[in-house]
């Protein structure tokens, strides 16, 4: 699996193109704005969009998902069950209050816990991460012989945790959803987070100032 980041949006979230090895076929997570830069890169890959996933329902995440859609009408838009109605109201998805242009969209899968997404011979794996929102969720890719990759959105950060003071955050559930669920992973498992660099949970789990003192 080949994994492209692209900084989308004015608050500059990571949207992540995931392309099947050896298919022409991918996954886009959390389209969080700059539809045309998205759309540009898998057309000029000419790659298959096959769904677009959403870590959470927050405008920074979700902007592109309607123009995405538009452009791929065959890609699935997928978000856990408890964050959907985020792809149709303003409101909660944050968009009135940071002020990102907000185009509703409907779902075309609802998610929960342990399902599972196909990309070529890869399984992206539902890992419902709740704190930051409730369906918050991290999306799982293990690897056989080597190390598994996680997209965690906005539940785990290189150094930080995602913010839990917005509508339905909840920040004794964040800290549980990491340490019972993300720390349950191998040290050596790639966190690709929802802003800034990517990290390990080893080195989270040593070093998250977060995290020591919760």
């Amino acid at each position: 699996m080949h994994i492209q980041t692209l900084n989308v949006g004015p608050l500059q979230a990571c949207c992540y193109l995931l392309a099947a090895d050896g298919a022409a076929e991918a996954i886009v997570v959390d389209p969080g704005g700059d539809a045309h830069c998205i759309i540009e890169q898998l057309r000029y890959r000419t790659l298959a969009l096959r769904h677009i996933v959403l870590t959470h329902g927050h405008i920074d995440h979700i902007e592109a998902v309607a123009e995405l859609k538009q452009a791929f009408p065959e890609a699935a838009v997928c978000i856990h069950e408890a964050d959907a109605h985020m792809l149709r109201d303003e409101g909660a998805a944050l968009a009135s209050l940071i002020g990102i242009p907000f185009e509703p969209c409907e779902p075309g899968r609802l998610l929960s816990d342990g399902d599972t997404l196909g990309l070529g011979t890869e399984t992206l794996e539902v890992v419902h991460t709740p704190g930051h929102t409730p369906g918050g969720i991290s999306l799982l890719v293990r690897h056989e012989g080597g190390p598994a990759v996680v997209f965690s959105g906005d539940t785990l950060f290189a150094g930080g945790i995602g913010r839990a003071d917005f509508p339905g955050g909840r920040y004794q559930q964040l800290i549980e959803s990491i340490r019972t669920r993300l720390f349950a992973l191998p040290d050596d498992t790639l966190v690709y987070p929802g802003h800034g660099e990517p990290t390990t949970i080893g080195e989270e789990r040593r070093t998250n100032p977060f995290l020591l003192s919760a």
